[in-house]
């Protein structure tokens, strides 16, 4: 989000008046949205790329979204930066592909197991100072692929749980930006994020929250399978995901500042890189995967649904 502009300190200079110096509210509201046009169009193609993978399945869906955790973790590393990234890469780029194999064929176990190891990997050719850096990123690409390929494959709730993730995060995305642009405020923590504001982190958690939950009602509605939970258990859980998908933000913010970039990359007209797209989502995805599994049910969304 761009700060709004200030107000020029009183002058009297050219014979223009206090009145006429200041900008006009209308245009300090058209900077804060300039960046609005190109944002749109880039998340339009990856929201309907994204549905479509989920929609098709199979051979698309794992390439489609292997593809994204490879450049997600090039994107990390060339963040992290440091004389060897490039050759980081390899290591990690083949424990995520091995991984994704592995998670595909339901071993989710074996799957997080290859990328730990990639991660070591990774991280021995790091200089000292991005070790542990050059190991987050392995897992945190990775887990990109591993969370979404063991929602897609719990039966029969698989789809049900990518679309609603897609709704809580996207709706949270979407809903704090507006906010924060349009209603401004204080900030929420400037020193990481300067543009977030209060207004827009509330606003964001609660539509998120709302618009999950309505997708699961009309999921159970269109499908004729109900969602197991009441519906103020899927709004907590929409709550706690949306936060989860901010905290993501965040933290990807944190990192661009400690390495001092503005964006991870410049893939996406807009947005920067796809890990400026998808850091919140990959927290959210990992978060709901992991409170799934330890619920003790057969697949992740079931345990993430089942609430009676």
């Amino acid at each position: 989000m761009i700060n709004p502009a200030e107000a020029p300190e009183p002058t009297a200079t050219a014979g223009r008046t206090d009145a006429a110096a200041a900008p006009e509210p209308s245009a300090s509201r058209h900077s804060r949205l300039a960046d609005l046009g190109p944002r749109i169009v880039s998340a339009l193609i990856l929201v309907a790329g994204a549905i479509a993978t989920v929609l098709s399945g199979g051979l698309v869906f794992v390439l489609a979204w292997l593809a994204a955790s490879l450049v997600v973790h090039f994107e990390w590393q060339r963040l992290v930066g440091g004389l060897r990234h490039i050759l980081r890469f390899a290591p990690g780029s083949l424990a995520i592909i091995a991984a994704a194999i592995a998670a595909n064929s339901n071993g989710s176990g074996l799957a997080i197991l290859l990328l730990v190891l990639g991660a070591l990997a990774s991280a021995s050719l790091a200089e000292e100072g991005r070790r542990v850096w050059s190991a987050v990123g392995v897992i945190y690409a990775g887990s990109l692929f591993v969370s979404l390929s063991a929602l897609r494959l719990s039966f029969p709730f698989g789809p049900r749980a990518i679309g609603w993730l897609f709704a809580v995060v996207w709706s949270t995305d979407v809903i704090a930006y507006f906010a924060g642009r349009l209603i401004g405020g204080p900030k929420f923590m400037p020193r990481v994020s300067p543009s977030k504001t209060w207004a827009g982190t509330m606003a964001g958690l609660l539509g998120g929250a709302a618009v999950g939950s309505i997708f699961l009602l009309l999921a159970a509605h269109v499908t004729r399978l109900d969602t197991p939970a009441p519906v103020w258990v899927l709004f907590l859980l929409g709550l706690m995901t949306a936060a989860v998908a901010q905290a993501g933000d965040l933290f990807e913010s944190w990192t661009k500042r400690r390495f001092g970039a503005k964006d991870s990359g410049s893939l996406l007209p807009g947005h920067g890189g796809l890990l400026d797209r998808l850091d919140g989502f990959i927290a959210a995805a990992a978060w709901v995967t992991i409170l799934g599994a330890l619920r003790g049910f057969p697949s992740p969304a079931e345990g993430l649904f089942h609430w009676m």
